[in-house]
């Protein structure tokens, strides 16, 4: 948790110094919790939390960006794209509390990485079963969809955060191509050996990569449960809980 001694990252150049000497995962999250490096990203998320949105026009926002959730020591980490405006970014967890959360948490929990079916709120009890969960972008972007340098002024935070959990993790779930890029794209920086050509995402890609200090993980592509995808179904229950069961499968070997 941040404290009034905890470093405040205004620019980029301040990302990647804040989070290359963080040195643990604690004190990681605690400089990403109070991040201001992007002033549209600020600007809208603050907005969102002081607007609201009708049904939780009662509840607080957090409004702040949000650090990665779950196992310090990670077998499964998931990495998706940015909170969501009235999900994160209100409820200060990542997934929790919007529609991609509920399809995605109810998967977690059907093959056995999630305590419960739901998450609600940051104190309902949830716990993820060796898992993590992290975006890539750490704040709510308008329409979805941060700017290529506000990506690339988060990226150091998903360096560090890879490089403090890649010892323990087995399988990485990348929802969507933009997580599954912000991987590859990340692990390039750690200096693993990507392949090249990289690996295609697609919905079910199973891919054996390389990490940076040795041994090897499985990167997994499912389509983001978004709205958008589930609602056409384009992406369905059994499909989502498909590449879920391989990541506990190749987790627990």
């Amino acid at each position: 948790m941040a404290t009034l001694a905890t470093p405040v990252a205004h620019e980029a150049a301040d990302v990647r110094a804040l989070a290359g000497s963080a040195g643990t995962l604690t004190e990681l999250d605690a400089r990403v919790s109070v991040c201001r490096a992007c002033p549209r990203l600020v600007a809208w998320r603050e907005e969102v939390a002081v607007t609201k949105r009708r049904a939780f026009a009662g509840e607080p926002y957090w409004g702040r960006p949000i650090p990665g959730w779950g196992d310090p020591e990670p077998r499964v980490l998931i990495v998706g794209l940015a909170p969501a405006a009235h999900g994160g970014n209100r409820t200060g967890r990542i997934f929790t509390g919007d529609r991609s959360g509920d399809w995605l948490f109810a998967s977690l929990h059907r093959v056995g990485l999630a305590a419960q079916a739901t998450s609600v709120h940051a104190g309902d009890g949830q716990r993820l079963l060796g898992g993590r969960m992290v975006a890539a972008v750490r704040c709510a972007p308008p329409a979805n969809k941060p700017t290529t340098q506000e990506r690339d002024t988060c990226a150091p935070w998903l360096e560090e955060e890879l490089r403090l959990v890649l010892p323990s993790v087995r399988a990485i779930v990348a929802l969507g191509s933009y997580g599954w890029d912000a991987t590859l794209r990340t692990l390039a920086a750690l200096r693993a050996q990507v392949p090249r050509p990289r690996p295609k995402f697609g919905h079910g890609v199973d891919a054996t990569l390389p990490k940076p200090s040795g041994g090897t993980f499985h990167l997994l592509g499912s389509f983001h449960p978004s709205q958008q995808n589930t609602f056409t179904g384009r992406l369905t229950e059994p499909m989502l809980d498909a590449v879920m069961a391989r990541a506990k499968e190749v987790s627990d070997v």
